[in-house]
């Protein structure tokens, strides 16, 4: 199932078709159904399985835009999930007029949310002691409340908001829906299941186990604009026969599949347009080996069923940290080995940390490849090929050896053979001796006068070349030029990097410095 088989709004569905969502967590798919008939509903699901989209839809569904009055009400036990809410139910409004949601929590100005409620809002989510202080304040009327959510309700309870929780609810009208979500199910909210819900509908969902031990997991801190050149680098590096990269969307899908044929990777995309006989058939010739790497968005991850895939990457986090699990499960299955790498932009750190939460998995940081490592497995995969004809005996073209060795001597021709062979697959060097650990220091032709800062060169070089900002040493800016100092071997990646690059509009050019 996808979400726009679910019985949505057309602008529902096209927002969740832009924020990636394709197919619903176990938990969505048996919630939202019944939600949206307006029955109450228990759900027990632990963080990370997509609770929030299961009751929001829903709710979002069940608003008229025309009333300003409150008509939903959420109640979290953090202003940090508040929050969270907050902004995963504004993502689904995105293409929504006339609909406001607001998150109410300690903490934050008391004024600054009376000023909005007074605005106009029908979403209401926040803290219950928050939220009863607006109710003693009157500046937050529930007479117009048609759903209400209680999510983690056990941490609710285990936060003494048991007492806020029956205030509310019992100012809430009782023609309502009520839907509760909670990790666990003690006596204390079963007694309030059983005081304000009426015959709720019940699911439980088993949180999936990760079996982390044949799968190693890496993420790698990256800027957007380094993604795909990343990917193919760690592509060379491991050399799977098999690999799987999982997108958000099927537009990030399509456009890394042409960014990869353009390099000559052999690829293919699997994406929701796929229909299911074009699914079988890049299936069966994935199976087949007849290409390496499949590009997919989650609407397969659950369906992909090929052996020995021996390498899997998130290019994007996943919406979900259930899907994840999900993804990274396509590799070290039946005994065999894997590797996970999830590419990790700026704020997306705080999700990797709920994933690891969620998944219990030990995911270590890595560093980008860099061109330099790519030049030693090229040269290392090119040895290995020579040594192949050799040990086999499938020599060829005598013809051209004869004619060659009538005016050279063998050393020049076998040198002059790798030269045209190895020149097609090596990436520019720079032509300068560098030892392990020693430090070089680049010449940018920019400087003070063109308005550049520390930060701006950090950034450009960074956003480049793939290096981690934290790798770059003293920086030097006088009046025209400047200085930075960098470890040798992320020399000939940043002086790649930045050929023919821009830092704040000015062209730059990067040489190695002379003293």
């Amino acid at each position: 199932m996808t979400f726009q088989e679910l019985n949505l709004n057309e602008k529902t569905k096209r927002a969740l078709q832009y924020a990636g969502y394709v197919c619903p967590t176990p938990i969505q798919e048996q919630a939202i159904p019944v939600i949206l008939e307006g029955k109450d509903f228990i759900g027990q699901s632990k963080t990370g399985t997509g609770k929030t989209a299961s009751y929001s839809l829903p709710m979002i569904e069940k608003i008229d835009p025309a009333n300003k009055k409150v008509q939903a009400i959420v109640l979290c036990p953090t202003r940090e999930l508040a929050v969270q809410v907050a902004d995963e139910v504004r993502k689904f409004l995105k293409y929504q007029e006339g609909i406001k949601t607001i998150a109410i929590y300690g903490g934050q100005a008391i004024e600054t949310q009376i000023k909005m409620l007074k605005k106009g809002v029908q979403i209401v989510i926040g803290t219950p002691g928050r939220i009863m202080d607006h109710m003693r304040r009157r500046t937050l009327k529930l007479d117009g409340v048609k759903m209400c959510v209680l999510d983690e309700a056990d941490e609710m309870l285990n936060m003494g908001f048991e007492e806020d929780i029956e205030t509310i609810l019992k100012d809430v009208p009782s023609e309502r829906q009520t839907v509760l979500f909670s990790a666990t199910m003690n006596k204390r909210i079963m007694e309030i299941t059983k005081k304000y819900l009426q015959n709720p509908k019940k699911v439980k969902i088993q949180a999936e186990e990760l079996t982390v031990n044949e799968i190693e997991q890496i993420s790698i801190p990256i800027k957007e604009a380094m993604k795909s050149e990343a990917l193919m680098r760690l592509i060379e590096v491991y050399r799977p026969q098999k690999a799987i990269v999982f997108c958000n969307t099927k537009k990030r899908v399509d456009d890394l599949i042409e960014v990869l044929k353009q390099n000559h990777f052999k690829a293919e995309a699997l994406h929701g347009d796929v229909k299911q006989t074009g699914r079988e058939r890049i299936m069966k010739r994935m199976r087949n080996g007849e290409f390496q790497i499949l590009v997919a968005t989650d609407v397969v991850a659950r369906g992909i069923d090929i052996q020995d895939v021996e390498f899997v990457l998130n290019y994007d986090v996943p919406q979900e940290e259930e899907y994840y699990v999900h993804r990274i499960g396509r590799t070290g299955r039946n005994g065999s080995t894997g590797k996970a790498v999830t590419f990790v932009v700026g704020k997306e750190k705080s999700k990797l940390q709920s994933i690891k939460k969620y998944s219990n998995a030990k995911i270590k940081e890595g560093t980008i490849p860099t061109l330099a490592e790519i030049n030693k497995i090229r040269n290392r995969v090119t040895i290995e090929k020579i040594q192949s004809v050799i040990d086999k005996n499938e020599f060829e073209y005598q013809d051209i050896l004869d004619g060659l060795e009538s005016k050279n001597n063998t050393e020049d021709i076998v040198k002059a053979l790798l030269t045209i062979v190895c020149g097609k697959n090596k990436t520019k060097e720079i032509k300068v001796n560098i030892k392990d650990g020693e430090v070089i220091k680049l010449f940018f032709n920019l400087g003070k006068k063109d308005n550049i800062k520390v930060k701006d060169f950090v950034g450009s070089i960074a956003a480049n070349s793939g290096i981690s900002g934290d790798k770059i040493g003293k920086i030097n800016i006088l009046d025209k030029f400047s200085f930075v100092e960098v470890p040798g071997e992320y020399v000939e990646d940043i002086m790649n990097g930045m050929k023919n690059k821009q830092i704040k509009g000015k062209d730059c050019s990067v040489e190695i410095a002379k003293h």
